[in-house]
């Protein structure tokens, strides 16, 4: 029974982690997606296009590395990025522009 009192533990003590990880990572995507819709505006108020497919492909060889280096499966985070991508792109759109 004393076991299984530490395994729970040590399984609160894990879930309180995560959970406090999960909120680090909702307040950097917010973060970051008030970065992009700074980035959406300049472009609209320069007739920019809103993907950039330059950028997109050194940011997904940059996310593949640091993945690497971090010990995390690289196309997990291509797909992470590509996600994150698409919704900036939805809300760049979204932009009036001058015409």
């Amino acid at each position: 029974m004393a076991d299984n009192q530490g395994a729970l533990k040590e399984l609160l003590d894990l879930r309180k982690s995560i959970d406090n990880i999960d909120a680090a990572i909702v307040h950097m995507l917010a973060e970051r997606f008030r970065c992009t819709q700074r980035v959406g505006a300049l472009k609209a108020a320069h007739d920019l296009p809103p993907a950039d497919p330059k950028r997109e492909e050194f940011q997904v060889a940059r996310l593949r590395e640091l993945a690497k280096v971090a010990d995390l499966d690289p196309e997990f985070a291509e797909k992470y990025l590509a996600f994150v991508i698409k919704e900036v792109i939805r809300h760049h759109e979204a932009f009036p522009r001058d015409r």
